[in-house]
């Protein structure tokens, strides 16, 4: 059986700012690192953009089973080695720094996410379709987010990265996005909600921990609220939507409250949003897909999801909550105690992501 990787990431590294044209150099990342170290920690550095400090984190070989090569893609088919190691025929790549905004510049947004985008479609280029990848658009300027959408489905690119909250000063719901959403439609490239930020951060790191699930953690499933409240599925009825990284426990919540409100003649969606008639119905009809966690309640989120709306995956790279490196074994192990049906796992580590990502 094939695996599709859902949610891997990279690691970006000078090399990912080579893309920048030299008129534009002053927009160019740099890194930077406090002048004193505590020894009895790992290093703290990061990447200096408009004038902001963003966390570049320090990796641990064993703690992320990763290398340096196979994290910043200096050798891709080192990573392609690992993955045959690990059993995986495909990985999808999002980004790391830029899971949160990093600017409130449109053109600095557009220099740097122009760089990352050529740099990764170079990297992934060397690996047959063994890695394939995530774009960024600068949203603050939707034509050059057009642009880059165009190259990257001409470059290797499975899918579109998008924020749950308010990005580009504009929420999911907004006619702001349509054009992005038609050109995804139109390109047959998925729109990818993963965990993050749309809006920069520039507090200090102990007032952001105090909020990080708020800002960060809830922000896709913002977005699956949002679609449904203003019926964008209806209005671009061939995209597929992606909610990765943020598990899956919660989708009996929402639609539950869906439902709920449906019934009582409210938030029943704008200008012909869909009608619900069973918990399945709202997965199903809106083209929803999400990855979860090998360890949630399967069972139970299999009565709202079905079983071919799920993805899993590793998280390659990161070493946190999310990360499950073995999660073919631990699927199957499940499978094989009657907990889930066998059918599921053929479904969720290839069928399923094939679909979404249009593999």
């Amino acid at each position: 059986m094939g695996i599709i990787d859902s949610d891997t990431h990279v690691d970006e590294t000078d090399a990912t700012w080579e893309w920048i044209e030299e008129s534009l150099q002053a927009f160019r990342p740099r890194p930077d690192a406090p002048e004193k170290q505590d020894p009895s920690r790992p290093p703290t550095r990061y990447w200096v953009i408009d004038g902001h400090r963003q966390p570049r984190l320090h990796r641990d070989d064993q703690r992320t089973h990763t290398t340096v090569e196979t994290r910043e893609l200096i050798d891709p088919m080192a990573r392609v080695r690992h993955m045959d190691e690990l059993g995986t025929e495909v990985q999808v790549l999002y980004p790391t720094t830029f899971l949160v905004g990093v600017t409130e510049s449109s053109e600095v947004e557009g220099t740097v996410k122009r760089s990352y985008n050529r740099w990764i479609a170079d990297r992934c280029q060397q690996t047959g379709g063994r890695l394939r990848w995530i774009c960024l658009p600068p949203l603050s300027d939707i034509p050059k987010a057009i642009e880059e959408i165009r190259f990257a489905k001409a470059n290797g690119a499975c899918g579109v990265f998008k924020k749950g909250d308010r990005e580009a000063g504009h929420w999911v719901g907004e006619e702001y996005f349509f054009p992005i959403y038609e050109e995804c439609q139109r390109l047959d490239l998925p729109v990818c909600f993963h965990i993050g930020a749309g809006t920069p951060d520039f507090t200090s790191s102990r007032e952001f921990e105090h909020v990080r699930f708020l800002r960060q953690g809830l922000t896709p499933i913002n977005a699956f609220s949002s679609l449904v409240r203003f019926g964008i599925p209806t209005k671009f009825p061939e995209v597929r939507w992606g909610f990765i990284e943020v598990g899956c426990s919660w989708v009996p919540y929402l639609v539950y409250n869906i439902l709920r409100a449906q019934g009582r003649g409210r938030g029943d969606g704008r200008d012909g949003a869909h009608q619900y008639l069973e918990p399945l119905d709202v997965v199903r009809l809106n083209n929803f897909y999400m990855t979860c966690q090998i360890d949630e309640d399967l069972p139970y989120i299999l009565k709202y999801t079905g079983e071919d709306h799920l993805l899993v995956g590793s998280d390659y790279t990161h070493a946190d909550l999310a990360q499950e490196l073995h999660f073919p074994k631990l699927l199957q192990d499940r499978a094989d105690r009657g907990e889930i049906p066998q059918s599921f796992v053929q479904k969720i580590l290839y069928d399923n992501p094939r679909t979404f990502y249009g593999l």
